[in-house]
C-alpha cells in the first residue's frame, strides 16, 4: 500500500509538469512600462565633475631639474614659463662625452637662454706617441705607398725623442722610435758624454721614402719605405758643434766615438751601415729594424 501511493504521487507530479510546459507562452515576457503621469517629465541625472570655475593655474618659471640633460637641448625660460619648446642640438662627438659627463652633474643656472659651450677634447699627455711620454711627436693617418710594398700601417711624426730633438719632424713606426730611443741613451750619450756640453739634436738625412734600396731601379724595396728606417748623418752638441759622420770618421777623438756609436746600435737595430759598407753610406748610419734569422747585420 506505501508502494502504491509513492507511485501514484509520482505520477501526479508528471502530469502537472506536462501541463504547465503545454501552456507555456512561445516569448518571455517583458516589463510593462511604467504609467506616466500627465506633464510629468522623465530626467536621468549624471553626476558632472567638472567645475567650470576651476582653471589652470600658470605654468611657473622653466627650471630644469637634476635629471635633466643639457648638453642635449636648449630652453628658452621667461617669468611667465616656457615660451620656446626644446630643441633637440648635435650630438657631442666620442671625444666629448667624458667631459659632458661632468657637465650633467654641474649645478644647474637658471638664465635667460641656456646656450651650449664648446668643449674642449680630452687627450693623453700632450705630444706623446707609442705609450712613451720620452717620446715626442704626433700619430699619423695610415700611409699608403705608391709602389708595391711600401707603406706604413700605424705611422708617427716624431720631433723629439727623451730630450734629444731631430734636426726635421720623421715619420717612422714605434718600433723604430723605440729602438733609436734606446740607441740615443745606451748608444750615443755614453759615447758622448760631456763633450760639447752633451747630445743636443740628431741631424736626420733621411726617413721615411717611398723608394726602392739605394734608389736602384728593379731593387727591392727599402725599409724607408715601410717606415723601419732613418739616417742620421751628425750629432750636434749644446755647445754649437757637431760631430758628421763624413767628416769625423776618421779623425782621432770623434772618430772613436762614432765607431762606439756604430756598435752601439748594432742589436736595437737589425740593419746598421756606415762608412765601412759601401759608397752609398759614406755620410750617415743608416739604421732599420728589419730582422735576420742570423741576426743583425752591421757594416
Amino acid at each position: 500500500m506505501r508502494v502504491a501511493g509513492i507511485f501514484a504521487a509520482f505520477v501526479a507530479t508528471i502530469l502537472t509538469a506536462a501541463a504547465s510546459i503545454a501552456d507555456a507562452p512561445q516569448r518571455s515576457l517583458r516589463p510593462e512600462p511604467r504609467p506616466v503621469q500627465a506633464g510629468e517629465v522623465r530626467q536621468s541625472i549624471v553626476p558632472v565633475r567638472y567645475d567650470a570655475r576651476i582653471r589652470p593655474r600658470p605654468r611657473p618659471d622653466a627650471r630644469i631639474s637634476p635629471k635633466a640633460r643639457p648638453d642635449r637641448m636648449i630652453i628658452i625660460a621667461s617669468a611667465a614659463g616656457v615660451t620656446t619648446s626644446p630643441r633637440p642640438v648635435a650630438r657631442p662627438r666620442p671625444g666629448e662625452r667624458a667631459v659632458q659627463r661632468k657637465v650633467r652633474r654641474a649645478p644647474v643656472i637658471q638664465t635667460a637662454a641656456l646656450q651650449r659651450t664648446p668643449t674642449p677634447t680630452q687627450t693623453g699627455p700632450s705630444g706623446a706617441v707609442c705609450g712613451d711620454p720620452a717620446i715626442r711627436g704626433r700619430v699619423l693617418s695610415p700611409i699608403a705607398g705608391r709602389l708595391r710594398g711600401c707603406g706604413v700601417e700605424r705611422p708617427v711624426k716624431v720631433t723629439s725623442i727623451d730630450g734629444v730633438a731631430l734636426s726635421q719632424a720623421s715619420i717612422m713606426n714605434c718600433q723604430t722610435a723605440k729602438a733609436l730611443k734606446t740607441w740615443i741613451n745606451k748608444g750615443i750619450r755614453p759615447a758622448v758624454g760631456r763633450f760639447g756640453g752633451g747630445v743636443e739634436k740628431l741631424q736626420v738625412a733621411a726617413h721615411y721614402s717611398c723608394r726602392t734600396r739605394n734608389n736602384k731601379k728593379g731593387a727591392k724595396i727599402s725599409e724607408h719605405g715601410k717606415g723601419k728606417a732613418i739616417d742620421i748623418s751628425a750629432i750636434k752638441l749644446k755647445s754649437g758643434e757637431a760631430i758628421t759622420v763624413l767628416k769625423d770618421w776618421k779623425t782621432r777623438k770623434q772618430g772613436k766615438m762614432l765607431k762606439r756609436m756604430h756598435r752601439s746600435a748594432c742589436g736595437p737595430f737589425g740593419t746598421v751601415l756606415g762608412p765601412n759598407a759601401d759608397k752609398y753610406h759614406r755620410d750617415h748610419f743608416h739604421l732599420d729594424t728589419a730582422r735576420y734569422r742570423s741576426g743583425p747585420y752591421c757594416r
